[in-house]
């Protein structure tokens, strides 16, 4: 019985791509806190995972909505921002040793050691 690599990986080289995705959009925001009217944007994951696509470069990403007006007109929350960054990175790092376990679970099926 033949299955295709992409099922038995499932959603998470779709998460993977997503939060590589959302580690590009937080970074850019952080690296123009101080620009002047600079508008924060960031990904909802769930929403871009849940697409039919699933395909990140086809994920909008969204505005965020200021929590503190700027006088100059950014919208950039640095402590958000970096609490959201990490919180991205644990998953990024999840993920990655997901996928890891489950491809070295087929490679045992494979060579059978």
């Amino acid at each position: 019985m033949a299955i295709s690599i992409d099922s038995y990986l499932g959603v998470h080289v779709r998460a993977l791509a997503l939060e590589a995705r959302r580690t590009e959009l937080l970074a850019a925001n952080i690296a123009n806190a101080d620009t002047p009217n600079y508008k924060a944007r960031d990904l909802d994951f769930k929403a871009a995972l849940a697409g039919a696509a699933g395909n990140a470069a086809t994920a909008t990403p969204l505005y965020r909505v200021p929590t503190a007006p700027s006088l100059d007109g950014n919208t950039v929350d640095e402590q958000l921002e970096q609490a959201a960054f990490a919180e991205n990175s644990v998953r990024y790092q999840a993920t990655l040793t997901l996928l890891s376990g489950k491809l070295r679970a087929l490679l045992t099926a494979i060579t059978g050691q």
